[in-house]
């Protein structure tokens, strides 16, 4: 039986900041340091420099899954996000996504994510911290999981 490995989405699989560099002037006035509540944020974001093959590869060697949150504020973040999922990882991901404000329910024993909110650090697993010291890119989380690359 393989291990389950969930993955976040916002600045581990999904680059927040093409998003945000894609918004209009008014955009950037109305939602200023709530950017996640913009309409259709999620579907103007770039994949992170390593991410889908990273995906891809822990996909082969783990049970993984995509556990996210969806902003409250935000009615098209649920249908954005899961066309992002499709658009980019496709049959690797096929029904493999998870929405939740609680992750810590989610029974497994990794989580990639890069913040300890919304129950990540309260998670019964063992939470890889990205963009940490320690887990600083992709290549660090694969070499940490996969240390037969």
């Amino acid at each position: 039986m393989k291990k389950i490995v969930y993955v976040d989405m916002d600045n581990v699989l999904v680059d927040f900041k093409t998003g945000i560099s894609r918004l209009s002037a008014q955009e950037l006035t109305i939602f200023e340091d709530r950017y996640d509540e913009v309409p259709n944020i999620f579907s103007k974001m770039d994949p992170m420099e390593n991410a889908i093959e990273s995906y891809e590869k822990l996909s082969s060697l783990y049970d993984t899954y995509i556990l996210s949150t969806s902003p409250w504020e935000n009615s098209t973040a649920l249908h954005d996000k899961l066309n992002w999922v499709k658009k980019y990882l496709g049959n690797v991901a096929y029904k493999r996504l998870i929405l939740s404000h609680h992750k810590n329910l989610n029974k497994g024993d990794f989580l990639i994510d890069d913040r300890e909110k919304n129950g990540a650090g309260q998670f019964e697993g063992e939470l890889i911290l990205f963009g940490s010291e320690r887990f600083p890119h992709w290549e660090s989380v694969i070499e940490y999981l996969n240390p037969t690359t």
